[in-house]
């Protein structure tokens, strides 16, 4: 336990989930695709072995006491599985080089079975390491797993700009790649959730700032309602994320009923509360880049008090995040200063005393 905080993580986050007060404000940045910075390793040393891995999270959770340890099923791997290509930088993460779906007439000659636990090594890593920080650090914090949507999912399974033009030219076959790939998501998230984990539930290319409402609602929303319905049925816990501009689908967003929503930099916090607090925990949103990674310590302490201010009443709850992953640019001193504002703004009992 971070010497600055009086309960642990997982002490913390029972206490919010029951509605019960807390030491402080429980306080997640994304430390996630930057993670070997925090235990010197550079990303494709992290993200060679499973022990690696969660050696990262557990070397960041010791310097800076945050909230969540977080397991990386990413967002590309049922794409890889499948057989699409990725490049392998140094220190930078992986990116889709060439897709393995090129025509949508092909979508039967996928096998998906490929994306399956026995027959991705993939899959096993990262399974793995989420094991081992259950296994090593459960009983003080949390872990959650990040795995991509369905339509970020079909994204890593066939280009983006052919999948958007998809949903209007041949929608039929964009709805069965979204059916494939939300079956097999539905056993990507048991396995995750059986030996522990939360499902941080991450959907980039369903942003508004890609697609709109009405693609939102027919090719997005009732496989995202399935996929919710599955997790709970199996007793897990899930964080809805959509990256970018999400004002416009924030009420469908709360249709599909996770258990919290994470908003992004782009929608005022302000905003997000009003629609999200009478139906669920509200979780964001400093800005990863122009605060985490270009902004001074002071611009950090500002940008969580400022978090804080708007969304600390918040009726069914708030939770302290960046509003999206963080990257390796991150200078270390940002993060620990923004959990110094989570315990300097957010400790209890909540109110306005503690930053004026």
């Amino acid at each position: 336990m971070h010497k600055g905080d009086q309960m642990t993580p997982i002490e913390r986050l029972g206490c919010f989930l029951n509605g019960q007060e807390m030491d402080r404000i429980l306080a997640m940045p994304l430390i996630c695709s930057m993670s070997g910075k925090c235990a010197g390793m550079t990303h494709r040393q992290k993200r060679a072995t499973a022990e690696s891995e969660a050696q990262c999270q557990i070397e960041a959770y010791r310097k800076f006491g945050n909230d969540l340890l977080i397991a990386e099923y990413g967002l590309h791997t049922v794409g890889k599985a499948l057989g699409s290509k990725m490049s392998d930088p140094e220190d930078a993460v992986p990116a889709i080089i060439d897709h393995v779906l090129k025509d949508l007439s092909d979508i039967d000659s996928l096998d998906f079975n490929k994306a399956k636990l026995e027959n991705s090594e993939d899959f096993r890593k990262h399974l793995d390491c989420a094991k081992i920080l259950v296994d090593k650090m459960g009983q003080e914090v949390p872990t959650g797993t990040l795995i991509s949507g369905p339509f970020t999912a079909a994204a890593s399974i066939y280009p983006v700009e052919k999948l958007l033009k998809g949903t209007i030219k041949r929608p039929d076959d964009i709805h069965k790649l979204m059916r494939l790939c939300t079956d097999v998501l539905k056993e990507i998230h048991n396995e995750f959730i059986s030996v522990g984990s939360m499902i941080l539930f991450c959907e980039p290319i369903a942003s508004g700032s890609i697609i709109s409402a009405k693609t939102y609602k027919e090719f997005v929303l009732p496989y995202t309602v399935e996929l919710m319905d599955n997790i709970h049925a199996h007793n897990g816990i899930v964080c809805y994320h959509i990256c970018g501009d999400t004002k416009k689908i924030i009420s469908e967003m709360i249709l599909t009923k996770p258990d919290m929503i994470s908003i992004d930099n782009r929608v005022p916090i302000g905003y997000a509360k009003e629609l999200i607090e009478p139906y669920m925990p509200l979780v964001g949103n400093v800005d990863p880049v122009g605060t985490m990674i270009l902004g001074t310590p002071e611009d950090v302490d500002n940008s969580v008090k400022k978090c804080i201010q708007e969304a600390y009443d918040s009726k069914n709850g708030y939770i302290l995040c960046t509003g999206c992953d963080l990257n390796g640019n991150i200078p270390l001193e940002n993060l620990e200063a923004f959990m110094d504002a989570a315990r300097k703004y957010g400790k209890y009992p909540l109110n306005s005393s503690n930053w004026e």
